[in-house]
């Protein structure tokens, strides 16, 4: 059995990302594990006129037991309420770092699949900080879908997969198409051609073809679109053909080669108002 793993903080994205999760795994009847890690605070420090800040020692304890207990009653009620569900249903606390606890469950459980809420970010506050869900995309061995507001299953009837399609790995096809399959949804393919990495037409739609010959794919439509950027060139054309979800794969780079070329999939998180379906190239 298939499982579908969903980090959950009890955040209104979060919970966008488990009711989608739910309707996957009840058309597909995969296991769907609930993972919540509750982030201990570091030592109370001291403000710079030498007092005691908001929280004392013990009342931050305080504060964290009462948490947890809180977490840990409404964990055992997500179980009760879907012990007789059409899918297996397991929930899991934990403690720590939310990405590093997210990464070493995805590992453990070899997770097919995470759904992941996400408010999305932009700017320097992307650049300083980045999310666990932007980590998670980035990073994960398999596909991660990024959830932003309602949506089920049954509402995606239309992929758009945006690539320059330049060797793109036979894994992440793979997945992709297990995906549209599994939805039922109709897949649109689409170049992004910018001023900076201009290709021809015609260049563009033979690596198309090629994709489409040596996959054996079934597009509905192939798109080459011009924008000033990959970025927004993937959003628009999205906007413009009402797409339903996006997908690409993401080159997984971290540290100061991420920086400097950054990652497109990432961007496309951040900034789209619908499901994002993404994968890491192991290339």
């Amino acid at each position: 059995m298939k499982t579908i793993l969903v980090p959950y903080d009890f955040s209104k994205e979060s919970e966008y990302a488990f009711e989608f999760a739910k309707g996957l795994a009840k058309k597909t009847k995969n296991k769907l594990k609930l993972f919540h890690v509750i982030e201990l605070p570091t030592p109370q420090s001291f403000n710079s006129f030498g007092e005691a800040g908001a929280f004392s020692n013990e009342g931050t304890q305080i504060f964290m037991i009462e948490l947890i207990e809180k977490r840990k009653q409404q964990m055992k009620e997500f179980e009760e309420a879907f012990k007789d569900s059409d899918f297996k249903f397991e929930s899991k606390m934990a403690f720590g770092n939310p990405f590093a606890g997210i990464a070493k469950e995805i590992v453990d459980i070899k997770a097919d699949l995470v759904v992941m809420g996400s408010k999305g970010s932009s700017g320097l506050e992307e650049v300083l900080i980045g999310s666990n869900t932007e980590k998670v995309v980035r990073n994960a061995a398999c596909p991660v879908i990024t959830i932003k507001g309602s949506v089920t299953p049954d509402d995606i009837k239309k992929v758009v997969f945006a690539s320059d399609f330049n060797e793109v790995p036979g894994d992440v096809v793979k997945r992709l198409k297990t995906a549209i399959e599994t939805i039922d949804a109709e897949l649109h393919l689409v170049k992004i051609n910018t001023p900076s990495m201009f290709e021809s037409t015609r260049t563009s739609m033979e690596k198309i073809n090629n994709f489409i010959e040596d996959f054996e794919i079934k597009p509905t439509s192939m798109m080459v679109y011009n924008s000033s950027s990959e970025e927004d060139g993937i959003l628009e054309y999205a906007d413009d053909i009402n797409a339903d979800m996006i997908a690409m794969s993401t080159h997984g780079r971290t540290g100061f080669l991420h920086l400097l070329s950054g990652s497109i999939a990432e961007d496309v998180v951040n900034a789209a108002k619908r499901p994002v379906w993404t994968m890491k190239s192991k290339k």
